[in-house]
C-alpha cells in the first residue's frame, strides 16, 4: 500500500482496522517523512513486541498442560481455591479444563489482576474452557471438617463435576487429596500453570461476589473491602460486634471474640 498518499487520519484508521501489520508495512511507516506517521510506526513496533512477549508468557504458562498433551494425556484440569485463610464467608474451589492450544490473553494469577481484569477474564474463561466446575463450601462445613479437609473434599467434588472427566489434575499447593485421577501439586501454581491460573480467577470472582452480598447483609464488618480476611478493620469489627453467622468459629481469631456481647440482630438467627 502506498501510505504516503494517505492522510495521517487515514493511516490511523488503516492501522486500527488491520489485524496484523507486516514488517514491510511498519518499515514503510518508518520511512514516511511525516513525524506523526513515524510515531505511529514506533507505536506499532511497541505493540507487536508486547504481543510477542505476551504470547511467550502464555506459552510458558501452558507448559505443564502442553507436556501432558504431548504424552497423550487429555483432558487436563487445573484446580485452585479462594477463601481458605479468611475468617468469614465460604471457601470456593474451582476446576478448569481448556482444549489444547486455548490460551486466553491476559490470563494470570488472580492476585496479579485488578477486579475488572478478573471479571473480564472470568467471562472469557467460561466461553473458551472445555468445562468449568465450582464448589462452594459454607462456614458450617468448614467448622465441622476443618479447613484442610473441607478444601480437599471440595476439590474432589469439583473434579467429579467436570465433563469429560479429566485424566490429570494440576493442583495449586504442596498437598493434594486423592482425587481419583493422576495429579500433580504445584507450589505457586496459580502463577505457573495456565489452568490453575484460570481456576484461581474463577474461584476469586465467585467468592468476591458472595462477599459483596454478605457485605450488604452485614455492613458492620466491611466484607466488601477485605472479603472476610484478617485485617485490622475486620478485627476491630469482630471485637466490637462479635461474630456474625458467616464467621468461622473454628478459626482462633473468631473464637477469641465469641465472648463479645452482641449488639446487632442477625436476621433472627443466633450466631
Amino acid at each position: 500500500m502506498q501510505l504516503r498518499h494517505l492522510t495521517v487520519e487515514q493511516i490511523k484508521a488503516w492501522i486500527n482496522q488491520e489485524p496484523g501489520l507486516t514488517e514491510q508495512d511498519i518499515a514503510e511507516l518508518e520511512m514516511d517523512p511525516r513525524v506523526s506517521v513515524r510515531r505511529l510506526a514506533a507505536c506499532c513496533r511497541h505493540r507487536q513486541a508486547s504481543l510477542r512477549q505476551e504470547e511467550a508468557r502464555l506459552q510458558e504458562l501452558a507448559r505443564q498442560e502442553e507436556e501432558l498433551h504431548r504424552q497423550g494425556i487429555f483432558p487436563v484440569a487445573g484446580i485452585d481455591e479462594a477463601g481458605r485463610g479468611a475468617l468469614a464467608g465460604p471457601l470456593v474451589v474451582a476446576a478448569v479444563m481448556f482444549p489444547p492450544g486455548v490460551r486466553p490473553a491476559g490470563l494470570n494469577d488472580s492476585k496479579q489482576l485488578t477486579g475488572k481484569q478478573r471479571q473480564l477474564l472470568y467471562e472469557q474463561i467460561k466461553q473458551t474452557a472445555a468445562d468449568v466446575a465450582v464448589v462452594i463450601v459454607d462456614r458450617e462445613v468448614i467448622d465441622r471438617l476443618n479447613i484442610l479437609r473441607a478444601t480437599w473434599q471440595a476439590m474432589t467434588e469439583a473434579v467429579g463435576k467436570l465433563r469429560p472427566r479429566p485424566q490429570h489434575c494440576l493442583v495449586d499447593g504442596n498437598q493434594v487429596p486423592a482425587l481419583g485421577v493422576d495429579q500433580t501439586a504445584i507450589v505457586g501454581g496459580d502463577g505457573k500453570c495456565l489452568s490453575i491460573a484460570a481456576a484461581s480467577i474463577v474461584a476469586k470472582v465467585v467468592r468476591d461476589n458472595i462477599m459483596l452480598e454478605l457485605g450488604r447483609r452485614y455492613p458492620q464488618y466491611g466484607f466488601a473491602r477485605h472479603k472476610g480476611y484478617c485485617t485490622r478493620e475486620h478485627m476491630r469489627a469482630l471485637k466490637a460486634y462479635g461474630p456474625c453467622p458467616e464467621h468461622r468459629r473454628s478459626f482462633q481469631p473468631v473464637n477469641d471474640c465469641m465472648t463479645t456481647q452482641l449488639t446487632l440482630p442477625w436476621d433472627g438467627v443466633a450466631p
